[in-house]
């Protein structure tokens, strides 16, 4: 439903998107993220016809955004960055508006209100006027217009933000739903998003896709990823790192905590010794006597990642 090939966007000299290529099937729901300046929104102004491509094109439903683009913007719903709305208009009279614009026949445009209205929880506001909206409100009634024509694609920037965490979740809920039927690209800074509502992920950093594939497979990349953190007491920290470190196939303790009463660490071992090494641990607790205040093995977190592949030095 989506297909990105090596699309790029210069400014001058400097180049925001660079040779970026992803495609997302009907059902999928893509997490797209990025520290900021990474091209996340330059990335979605060209896949929506915002923003025209320096080079390479997107194609929405096999339309390409750049030679057929009332075709390719007739299957996508966009919700900006900003949310930006008229408004002197009740949020009645924009959503009949949206429905007019998109192409709606004039026999269903109620219903497609009502619908809009209903699957964005918007009835408390129906009949007020835009400008007297909350900002959540008001990105809500946004995010109503992106749907409003029942879209085959979902292009959504930043879809929570300024949200309460009670919307939040109604609106990650509501993705996860809809990308049931729909390829959805959202972009976020919320990494718990991606877990809630997305069944992909694409990392991008300085305009280039740096980690691609399901949150589960993006955690287990991270570096703790399959690691045992253990909480130990009864010795002085050192000495309880000796031990630990004595371990058969341990090939590292990274150290959390120490004092002179006890230990908090990251054990790494050989790939081929994790499965035994949670066991060893608590042998090892029980030979010293040691007592075991923590004992689990890591499942990696996706901010780990991010963090881990998006450093940048200082200088640039």
């Amino acid at each position: 439903m989506i297909d990105v090939v090596n699309i790029c966007k210069k400014f001058g000299n400097k180049v925001a998107v660079d040779n970026l290529s992803f495609s997302v099937a009907k059902g999928e729901v893509l997490g797209f993220l990025g520290p900021n300046g990474a091209g996340k929104s330059t990335t979605m102004r060209m896949v929506t016809g915002y923003l025209p491509p320096t080079s390479g094109t997107a194609s929405i439903g096999g339309a390409d955004i750049v030679e057929n683009e009332i075709a390719a913007k007739s299957k996508m719903g966009y919700l900006p960055e900003n949310a930006p709305l008229y408004t002197e208009m009740t949020v009645r009279d924009f959503l009949r508006f949206s429905a007019e614009l998109r192409g709606v026949p004039k026999s269903q445009v109620a219903g497609a209100v009502d619908k809009a209205v209903e699957t964005c929880f918007l009835e408390r506001v129906y009949n007020q006027s835009i400008d007297t909206l909350s900002k959540g409100y008001r990105h809500r009634t946004c995010l109503a217009q992106s749907i409003i024509h029942d879209p085959e694609v979902l292009i959504l920037d930043e879809p929570t933000d300024g949200l309460d965490p009670n919307q939040k979740h109604e609106v990650r809920q509501l993705i996860k739903r809809m990308g049931k039927e729909k390829a959805i690209i959202f972009s976020t800074h919320i990494l718990e998003e991606v877990e809630a509502s997305c069944t992909r992920a694409i990392i991008i950093d300085r305009g280039r896709v740096i980690a691609d594939g399901t949150p589960d497979s993006l955690k287990a990349r991270a570096r703790h990823a399959g690691t045992v953190l253990c909480r130990l007491s009864g010795l002085a920290g050192s000495g309880i790192r000796h031990e630990l470190e004595k371990i058969a196939g341990v090939e590292q303790v990274e150290v959390v905590e120490e004092s002179d009463k006890g230990l908090s660490a990251h054990v790494f071992a050989a790939k081929a010794r994790r499965a035994d090494l949670s066991g060893a641990i608590f042998g090892l607790a029980k030979e010293k006597n040691l007592v075991l205040h923590e004992l689990h093995t890591e499942d990696g977190r996706l901010d780990d990642l991010f963090r881990e592949i998006t450093k940048r030095d200082v200088e640039s």
